[in-house]
């Protein structure tokens, strides 16, 4: 018997866990017949049989704490950059000659836990960006959904160097040289992040901030 499915459109968030750059690629491909809704994160698996609608106005919003797990006030959350998956995160591995032997490039998932800076939680990540010669790597934080399907190179362990982001839910503005507290949007555990702006530009979508010497405090 096949099974009755509803019409369903994906709620829009772009957050690239089903392994596509945007919500409309992955409605077109569902449509096609080419990928299937449940690859998305948020579909509803009651739904399956039609029983009832999502509705994205309601369900599976991100909703922010104001303080952290500490009780402390955030000065801001820090969202992803306009048309990109999540905050970037600029790491650098404890093995920093990994990312020249492993041969790690743009599109690469890594894995590994921020230790220098107190995180208890590995993170999985999708290379934007990498060097060679120093090691550095500029990324986006996707989650292991996002890399079941591919390769990962568990990197291990790395110092979490900094952030780059849109400043939204604005407590205190970020002000240039000075070390202020923010949770990363993806943080599933309201950890207290601390650090230097060294970059604010102020742009329609919100400051634009990058952030560095990070700290969890």
């Amino acid at each position: 018997m096949e099974e009755k499915r509803i019409k369903w459109t994906p709620p829009g968030k772009n957050c690239g866990l089903c392994g596509l750059r945007t919500c409309d690629i992955f409605l077109a491909l569902t449509e096609a017949g080419i990928r299937d809704p449940r690859d998305c994160p948020y579909y509803p698996e009651e739904n399956s049989f039609g029983e009832k609608s999502f509705s994205k106005e309601i369900e599976h919003q991100a909703i922010f704490p104001e303080r952290d797990v500490l009780g402390k006030e955030f000065d801001f959350i820090l969202h992803p950059l306009p048309g990109e998956i999540s905050a970037r995160k600029i790491i650098l591995p404890f093995r920093s000659d990994l990312v020249d032997t492993w041969n790690i490039k743009a599109g690469d998932i890594v894995m590994g836990r921020p230790m220098g800076a107190g995180c208890p939680i590995p993170h999985v990540l999708k290379v934007i960006k990498a060097e060679p010669h120093t090691g550095l790597l500029y990324t986006w934080v996707v989650g292991p959904k996002y890399s079941r399907e591919g390769k990962v190179k568990d990197i291990s362990a790395y110092h979490m160097v900094g952030f780059e982001g849109i400043a939204k839910s604005v407590r205190r503005e970020p002000a240039f040289g000075m070390r202020q507290r923010f949770l990363p949007g993806f943080c599933m555990m309201t950890l207290g992040h601390t650090g230097l702006i060294n970059m604010v530009l102020v742009k329609k979508s919100g400051f634009h901030v990058r952030i560095e010497d990070i700290i969890i405090l």
